[in-house]
Formats: structure tokens, C-alpha cells, sequence
């Protein structure tokens, strides 16, 4: 089985880019190209333990949604879905 580590140094601090991972209207402008649009649960800010996001978006020419509920939560240090 392969393995591919991918490592990314970004230069500002880690609550800055954890709060920037949870970001309804960064992940938006991120997803921009698939036209990704929130159309129920959480729509703005940050999401958090507990709450969901359900997205609408077009790939390979067909339109998908995708809910996801934030399950684990441990600031600044990870969350899971």
C-alpha cells in the first residue's frame, strides 16, 4: 500500500488557521469552481461541535449534497466529521 504525506508551514497561529478550517463562507469561496452553496444546518461563521452543514454542489456534471455534522471537537487541536 502507498503512503503520501503531504506537508503544508503556514505562517500564522494555529487557532488562526484551525477557526479558518471551520469556515462556512472560506470553504465557499474555496469551492467556488463547483458553485458549493449551503442550503440547510449551520450556513455562516464557524461550525462547531454538534452541528451540521448540508452542502449542494456540481461535480462531473451532476448536482450532489453532502451533510456533515462535526462529531469531535477539541480546539485548537482537531475536529472530526
Amino acid at each position: 500500500m502507498s503512503l503520501i504525506v503531504l506537508q503544508t508551514t503556514i505562517n500564522a497561529p494555529l487557532e488562526v488557521c484551525f477557526d479558518l478550517s471551520r469556515s462556512i463562507e472560506l470553504h465557499q469561496i474555496s469551492t467556488k469552481k463547483s458553485e458549493e452553496k449551503v442550503i440547510a444546518g449551520k450556513m455562516s461563521g464557524l461550525i462547531g461541535l454538534h452541528e451540521t452543514v448540508t452542502w449542494k454542489a456540481r461535480h462531473f456534471g451532476l448536482w450532489l449534497q453532502l451533510t456533515s455534522k462535526i462529531t469531535e471537537y477539541k480546539a485548537p487541536d482537531f475536529f472530526c466529521r
